[in-house]
């Protein structure tokens, strides 16, 4: 317990749709990525192709729209990768950059039908 009472996440909780419906959940731990955290438990969508370092845009997922404002907005550099992923949308992000923090406990990403 924190001082104030809060307890403190430390394996927050994603969950990844896939275009078909399929979810899949992970257990993230907090300073890993959306993208780490996918790769670690064999889940399918996310190439990431170089490693997470934002230069190939094979990671891109869509924020479910109740987590886009905590989530935050891309990077400039990630925003210029977006524009390679297919079908980019007001709510696309590259997992390799989304860090799992202990208030993303729930997050929901949502996986493009393919990667580029």
């Amino acid at each position: 317990m924190s001082v104030s009472g809060e307890s403190r996440i430390v394996m927050p909780r994603v969950t990844y749709v896939e275009t078909d419906g399929k979810i899949h959940e992970a257990n993230v731990p907090v300073g890993l990525t959306v993208m780490e955290g996918a790769r670690r438990d064999g889940i399918p969508g996310i190439d990431a192709d170089c490693g997470g370092a934002c230069s190939c845009g094979t990671c891109h997922v869509y924020v479910d729209e109740a987590w886009r404002e905590r989530v935050g907005p891309p990077g400039a550099n990630e925003r210029d990768m977006l524009e390679f992923a297919v079908d980019p949308k007001d709510s696309s992000r590259l997992s390799c950059q989304i860090q799992v923090r202990g208030d993303l406990d729930g997050l929901v990403v949502h996986l493009p039908a393919a990667q580029r």
